[in-house]
């Protein structure tokens, strides 16, 4: 177990830095967008980018993974709703509070730490998971999340609308050119592969650092809400739903994928440890971001992903334990 920590600290301890150089004014509040712009923009699209020109193409088209992650991702949706969905808590909040259930921070933490502790062949299992989550789980919730006025934005509009972003993440299209590359066995230029790999290399420590800064940010934002008078948070409403992302959504992809196994399912032992532990991920620290851009309650969602970032340490690292 000491072992398994020593790895999974140091990534932590960057979400623990930045959350402290925010909530410590070191680092301005204003500064924190174009931080992750930096991220989403720049460094993570370069990583992938990296990873999915180093993965055969192969392990990038498994089908078997997609319908399981995937089947997996929708019963966690509809099981967070199905117990959040109250008279205080509407569509939109439930939604993104299944979304924030179903999500793992599987670009900014997952990638880089998985490769740590298993190895490069995890890095095409886990970023496929990225474009699911990304394009698929993402899409439906942002269009569940309309029902609230269902006469005005109804959930087609919503779901296009939804999918129109994801053409402008570069997330996905960094994933689908290093697919692009590595059917082709493309080698770019040195000089541009050098840019590529120094920004690659950025990734991870400014990601990390980036989740502990954007968690801060959201709970600054939804602090002030609350000193104008804007209500205070029940712990109901966010513990129930970091508990389902840290431990229900794990045991399920484990069942699933354990029992499509034994059914004759073809899937590797190793496919079914990814999934697993992409799972016992936190959950997205981007899905704050989204919930304030669509007006849902980003305190409750900063706090979902605040609980499960810190219990995370002790889940995850019990998760690799255990699959290993």
């Amino acid at each position: 177990m000491l072992q398994i920590f020593s790895v999974t600290f140091p990534f932590f301890a960057l979400v623990l830095c930045g959350y402290l150089a925010a909530t410590r004014r070191m680092l301005p509040l204003e500064a924190i967008p174009g931080l992750n712009g930096f991220v989403l923009f720049f460094a993570l699209p370069c990583m992938l980018f990296r990873f999915g020109a180093a993965t055969p193409i192969a392990q990038l088209l498994d089908g078997t993974l997609v319908v399981l992650y995937l089947l997996c991702a929708l019963a966690i949706v509809g099981l967070t709703i199905a117990l959040t969905l109250n008279e205080r808590i509407r569509w939109n909040d439930a939604s993104f509070g299944a979304l924030v259930a179903a999500f793992p921070n599987t670009g900014f933490m997952g990638v880089p730490l998985l490769v740590a502790l298993l190895g490069a062949q995890a890095a095409g299992p886990t970023i496929l998971t990225i474009l699911l989550d990304m394009v698929v789980t993402t899409s439906l919730c942002i269009a569940l999340s309309r029902l609230d006025a269902a006469d005005q934005h109804g959930m087609a509009i919503a779901a296009r609308k939804a999918l129109a972003g994801m053409l402008v993440n570069p997330l996905p299209w960094s994933i689908l050119l290093g697919a692009a590359a590595s059917a082709a066995s493309l080698k770019l230029p040195g000089p541009v592969d050098k840019t590529i790999a120094l920004l690659a290399e950025a990734a991870s420590p400014v990601a990390l650092f980036t989740i502990g800064a954007v968690i801060a940010r959201s709970q600054k934002l939804a602090a002030d809400k609350r000193a104008s008078g804007q209500g205070t948070p029940d712990s109901r409403d966010y513990i129930l739903v970091a508990l389902i992302k840290l431990l229900v959504h794990p045991l399920l992809v484990l069942a699933v994928a354990s029992g499509a196994r034994y059914l004759g399912v073809p899937i590797e032992p190793f496919t079914i440890t990814v999934m697993v532990l992409v799972a016992a991920l936190p959950s997205a620290s981007n899905v704050s971001m989204l919930a304030e851009r669509y007006g849902a309650d980003n305190g409750r969602v900063a706090r979902i992903i605040l609980v499960s970032t810190v219990v995370a340490f002790f889940t995850f690292s019990g998760a690799v334990a255990l699959m290993r």
